[in-house]
């Protein structure tokens, strides 16, 4: 009995594919998949920490306020690394979309406002100038005006270790209640929200480390709903699944949390519609 040819794994025309000899896809198809692993951010400690140590009413109140209090509320999501990898293998940073047997498919904004609840219109994210060319000791100088905490050590540009961060929000746990001024309260809202921006939605190749930059934005809490967050969280996802795809990062970054769900969804409404259709 003679058997048909196996599928070809590849693209059947790549003449438009002007980067497919450096996409990930090509090491894939010449079996070398395993020269090239790419390693995942997980915030499982931060989760861990927020289940060990809920937050107060107050905290929440202000949370709420900014818009980012439905991420904390989900919480930690099992990541299938298996779907993540096969996803980065399809996406194309030219178009930027997912190259399916079914068709393209991508991201929307309407997906990171409809799932998470953040704006994706008004100001842009961006950083001044004079935040870029901060020196640590000024960076420690305005975590501790902003936050109450000033790190130990003068090694580290930017970056503080998560670990220092959330031991100090152990420790001031305790003593949120409902007489605690409110200048204690926006100070431990803040750390909430560093430690969510540089290891959920902006995480870097290192886990362990949390930009201090991000207290630009901190400095009014009540002025963060004005901001895009949606099309910033959106955009460094987009950053990240190109470098992974194009080999020129061994670790995928950015909110994976939001690639997953769009993925399930679309299935889950792809399925329904051929049933329907029938």
């Amino acid at each position: 009995m003679d058997f048909p040819p196996p599928a070809h794994p590849g693209p059947t025309e790549d003449q438009l594919l002007v980067l497919q000899g450096e996409h990930r896809s090509s090491f894939v198809r010449e079996g070398q998949l395993s020269l090239h692993p790419l390693r995942p951010r997980r915030p499982d400690d931060l989760w861990e920490f927020i289940g060990e140590h809920p937050f107060h009413a107050r905290v929440v109140a202000r949370l709420q306020a900014t818009g980012f209090y439905t991420i904390f509320e989900l919480g930690r999501m099992q990541l299938d690394w298996s779907l993540i990898m096969a996803l980065v293998e399809r996406w194309r940073p030219k178009t930027p979309t997912f190259h399916l047997p079914t068709g393209e498919a991508t991201i929307t904004l309407e997906d990171v406002q409809v799932f998470y609840g953040l704006h994706v219109d008004g100001r842009a994210v961006a950083l001044p100038q004079y935040i870029r060319s901060m020196t640590r000791a000024q960076f420690l100088n305005m975590m501790r005006h902003f936050t109450g905490y000033r790190p130990q050590g003068d090694a580290g540009g930017s970056r503080v270790a998560f670990s220092a961060i959330r031991d100090h929000m152990a420790f001031l746990h305790p003593n949120i209640t409902d007489e605690t001024e409110d200048l204690h309260i926006e100070r431990y809202t803040r750390l909430a929200l560093l430690l969510l921006f540089g290891c959920v939605l902006f995480p870097k190749t290192s886990g362990s480390k949390v930009s201090m930059r991000f207290l630009h934005h901190l400095q009014e809490l009540d002025g963060l709903a004005q901001y895009s967050w949606g099309a910033a969280v959106l955009a460094y996802l987009y950053r990240s699944m190109c470098r992974a795809s194009m080999g020129s990062a061994v670790d995928i970054c950015g909110f994976l949390p939001l690639l997953q769900v769009t993925t399930f969804l679309n299935t889950l409404f792809i399925s329904l519609n051929s049933i329907w259709s029938k």
